[in-house]
C-alpha cells in the first residue's frame, strides 16, 4: 500500500480472519474499525469495464465515508483541494477514508468491481459539492478561516 499525503484521507485495513475451508471474514465496526458510527451502507456493482464510466466527482461538506473494493479494482483520484493522489483499491480488507472536503473520482472499473462504502450521514443532497470550481472556493474559503 502506498502512502496517502492528500489530506482527509487515509488507509483503513481490516483484520482478515482465515478460517480455513470456510473462507476468509472481514469485520467492520462503527467507531471501532471504522472511525465514525455509521448511519448508511451502500455497494456498487455491475460496472462497465468501461473508460467512460466515472463515478464520484463530488465531495461532501460533513459525511464522512470509507470505501472498499470487495472484488476486482478501481482507481480513485483524491483531491484535496491543492493536492491530487492516485490510487489503486484492490483488497477487500484494505479501504480508504473519505472525509469532509474531499473531492474523489473512481474509474477504470476492473474484474466485476464491486464497491462497499460505509457512511456517517444519511443521504443528504444538500451535503454534496458537485461543482469542482466551487469545490476549490469552499476549500479555501474553510482553510483561510482556519487560519485566522
Amino acid at each position: 500500500m502506498e502512502t496517502i499525503f492528500v489530506e482527509n484521507s487515509r488507509w483503513i485495513k481490516l483484520t482478515n480472519i482465515i478460517d480455513g475451508f470456510d473462507g476468509t471474514l472481514s469485520i467492520a465496526e462503527g467507531n471501532k474499525h471504522i472511525p465514525f458510527g455509521i448511519k448508511r451502507v451502500y455497494y456498487i456493482y455491475n460496472l462497465i469495464n468501461d473508460e467512460s464510466v466515472i463515478r464520484g466527482k463530488h465531495a461532501h461538506k460533513k459525511t464522512e465515508q470509507v470505501i472498499f473494493c470487495i472484488n476486482g479494482s478501481c482507481n480513485i483520484q483524491l483531491d484535496d483541494g491543492i493536492n491530487k493522489q492516485e490510487i489503486i483499491i484492490n483488497s477487500p480488507n484494505n479501504g480508504i477514508y473519505l472525509g469532509k472536503k474531499l473531492w474523489h473520482t473512481l474509474y477504470n472499473f476492473q474484474n466485476n468491481c464491486i464497491l462497499l462504502v460505509f457512511a456517517s450521514e444519511l443521504f443528504e443532497e444538500s451535503d454534496y459539492i458537485r461543482d469542482y470550481k466551487y469545490f476549490l472556493e469552499y476549500t479555501k474559503s474553510i482553510k483561510h478561516d482556519t487560519i485566522q
